[in-house]
């Protein structure tokens, strides 16, 4: 496999997998659940490169010129390099012939990231200990990471049926 085709493979299943993830947050917050906010991830991202790491509520932290756009591109930042860890670990063959287990596998360990890298920094503690209900949000993670590693699959799938009708 040539590297402009695993890029592409990379970029087409990240993207997609990711989408897939905001589709899902998008029906949550229609059904009234409060999901991640983005542009708290850019804060903490504006922050860390002046030297600040953790905070005991980003909320409360000074706003960060354009962190809802530096948020959002993180996000998807973090949807291509799961991708690429993905192909990485389970093989170019992966790319050939999808399976859901790998993919699904994957996003369940990578909700490993948000609960015990992002959540601590942001200030809700590790495994969300610092938040209302604890339980109820790493519960709410675990699924939003399941439907990223379906969007994985999904993406594989769809990558493989393109290349097959070349």
């Amino acid at each position: 496999m040539t590297v402009s085709t695993l890029i592409y493979s990379i970029l087409f299943i990240g993207i997609g997998a990711t989408l897939v993830m905001d589709l899902w947050t998008l029906l949550l917050r229609r059904l009234g659940v409060t999901t991640l906010n983005y542009a708290m991830v850019g804060r903490w991202a504006g922050h860390l490169l002046q030297g600040r790491w953790r905070h005991a509520a980003i909320g409360k932290a000074e706003a960060v010129r354009g962190e809802r756009a530096w948020g959002w591109l993180l996000h998807y930042a973090t949807g291509l390099l799961f991708a690429g860890l993905l192909i990485a670990l389970a093989g170019e063959a992966w790319l050939s012939r999808p399976s859901l287990l790998p993919a699904l596998s994957f996003g369940v360990v990578s909700v490993l990231v948000p609960l015990c890298v992002i959540q601590p920094a942001l200030g809700a503690g590790y495994f969300a200990a610092n938040t209302p209900a604890p339980v109820k949000s790493c519960l709410r993670s675990l699924a939003t990471h399941c439907v990223f590693g379906a969007g994985l699959f999904l993406g594989g799938v769809m990558l493989a049926l393109v290349k097959g009708v070349e």
